[in-house]
């Protein structure tokens, strides 16, 4: 009889999909709860270490503002004694500490130079400013003042720049200026009238292309030969497309904005030209390259005939002699001996004479007398 094998035990796993399912939840929950409790201590460290960090800097900070303010602050040895102003301009000490904001007595360290230094630099005169701490009360505030080469007006005639409201002093740099002190100096400045361009205003800067081209002519006029033989004195551009240039001798010049160097080129040729031939210049038109415009001042001989008639004979003023008054004759002393003699009366003085009448002449004879007969 045939024996029945058996069948073959297979390779069985001893756990269900369940059971190892649980199992694995199991073991990520085991794994998780390490990794956060790992976390949490990582983040406590930082934590620590941060609010160390943040408690030492705290502490270091409050140390050194009590310090500052007990040895810098309150310290009475930096007080603020002294301030020293010097400017080159017409900026007066009062002024400058109002606006600056700086009086004695102060903490020194308490003064914000930064804020100082801005507030002078916006005074429209102010074209430098430098202010300097020095302990332990000593402030120094240098500043250097903007130089007027020039008054403006947006009127085309004005009188005195002086008295006028709407006459600004202004720079090479073009800023408008309204200087509450006008020193003497400032009389002999160009006058710059009709500038209609734009609003005139203190503190501002001019913008406008006829201005600029103003305030370069100025410039390029400075020179040796120019500025002795060609002193401006008024520039108007109430035209609009050039400048008209008057100078001390009253000689009219017309320039364009473009090629300044080149015009006063063209002008100083005529200026030695006029000055070798002995005459002067009326007006010269220097936009024009070619064939250039130009007429000539008169001369005083010319202008004095002109004025006398040439059919009236010239009359001889002769001059009325003046007696001379005689003077007095200075007072002399001299010493009367006087003798006792008998008195003796005095006679009375004769009458005067009476006065004779003129004889008539002749014919007045004649008439009055009456005719007799032979």
């Amino acid at each position: 009889m045939r024996r029945q094998q058996k069948p073959r035990a297979r390779n069985r796993r001893l756990s269900s999909f369940r059971q190892r399912r649980q199992q694995h939840l199991l073991d990520v929950k085991v794994r998780s709860r390490k990794a956060v409790a790992h976390r949490n201590r990582r983040v406590l460290v930082v934590f620590s270490k941060v609010a160390l960090v943040l408690a030492l800097i705290s502490g270091i900070y409050v140390g050194a503002r009590f310090a500052a303010k007990r040895f810098f602050l309150d310290n009475p040895d930096y007080k603020l004694s002294t301030i020293d102003v010097q400017t080159d301009g017409t900026l007066q000490r009062e002024q400058i500490l109002s606006v600056a904001d700086l009086r004695e007595g102060q903490n020194i360290f308490r003064v914000n130079l930064a804020h100082v230094h801005d507030r002078l630099q916006e005074l429209p005169q102010v074209d430098e400013v430098e202010v300097l701490r020095k302990l332990p009360g000593e402030i120094d505030v240098h500043i250097v003042e903007r130089k007027p080469i020039a008054w403006i007006s947006s009127e085309k005639q004005i009188a005195d720049p002086f008295a006028s409201d709407a006459a600004f002093l202004i720079d090479a740099r073009g800023v408008l200026m309204k200087e509450k002190k006008l020193l003497s100096e400032y009389l002999g400045l160009p006058l710059i009238v009709g500038c209609t361009g734009e609003s005139l205003e203190a503190g501002k800067t001019v913008e406008s292309p006829e201005t600029k081209a103003a305030l370069e002519l100025l410039r390029l006029s400075s020179r040796s030969f120019m500025q002795t033989r060609f002193q401006i004195r008024e520039i108007d551009l109430s035209k609009g497309y050039c400048l008209v240039v008057t100078d001390k001798n009253h000689s009219k010049a017309t320039f364009g904005f473009d090629n300044l160097d080149t015009q006063l080129q063209r002008l100083e040729q005529f200026l030695i030209y006029s000055d070798d031939a002995h005459r002067e210049i009326a007006t010269v038109n220097l936009l024009v390259q070619r064939n250039i415009p130009v007429t000539w001042a008169k001369s005083p001989v010319e202008v004095i005939n002109e004025t006398i008639d040439p059919g009236e004979t010239p009359r001889v003023m002769k001059a009325i002699p003046v007696a001379a008054t005689p003077k007095p004759k200075p007072a002399t002393t001299t010493s009367i001996t006087t003798r006792s003699h008998p008195k003796t009366p005095l006679k009375p003085a004769a009458p005067p004479a009476p006065k004779s009448s003129p004889s008539p002449s002749p014919a007045k004879r004649s008439f009055f007398q009456p005719f007799k007969k032979n």
